[in-house]
């Protein structure tokens, strides 16, 4: 799921709800340069009072971290645990051609101890340090 860089935060908001996915991956000329994610948009429009009529470019994270389709599954997840991310944009060149997110490539991994750990490690990287240390983690 794409959008330009000067759709509104609002139409990313809707594309969103409409296809029922957590993030939206912001485009320049047709290339992939930033990402948006439902939190992205909660914490932009709700919690920091943005108009939702602003561009999406400039409330997209970047850099924009990328995969590559011939990257197997070790590598993926050492670069989303490494960024800290859990979705991970896939392109051809430069051309976007899908997003694998962390739950994907716990499933992918088929073993369950090994989805279980993919899934903490980058939870961990993920949030911040006195999340896991408040709760014994």
């Amino acid at each position: 799921m794409t959008a330009a860089t000067e759709d509104s935060l609002r139409r990313v908001g809707e594309l969103m709800r409409d296809r029922n996915v957590g993030s939206v991956v912001v485009c320049e000329a047709g290339r992939p340069v930033g990402v948006i994610t439902d939190r992205d948009l909660a914490l932009a429009v709700v919690a920091d009072a943005v108009d939702a009529g602003e561009g999406a470019g400039s409330h997209a994270s970047r850099p924009l971290v990328t995969g590559q389709v011939e990257m197997d599954i070790e590598e993926a997840v050492a670069l989303m645990v490494q960024h800290r991310i859990r979705r991970l944009p896939v392109t051809d060149g430069e051309e976007l051609v899908g997003i694998v997110t962390i739950d994907d490539l716990a499933v992918r991994a088929g073993d369950l101890h090994q989805a279980q750990q993919i899934t903490a490690e980058v939870a961990k990287a993920a949030l911040p340090e006195f999340y896991f240390h408040q709760r014994g983690g």
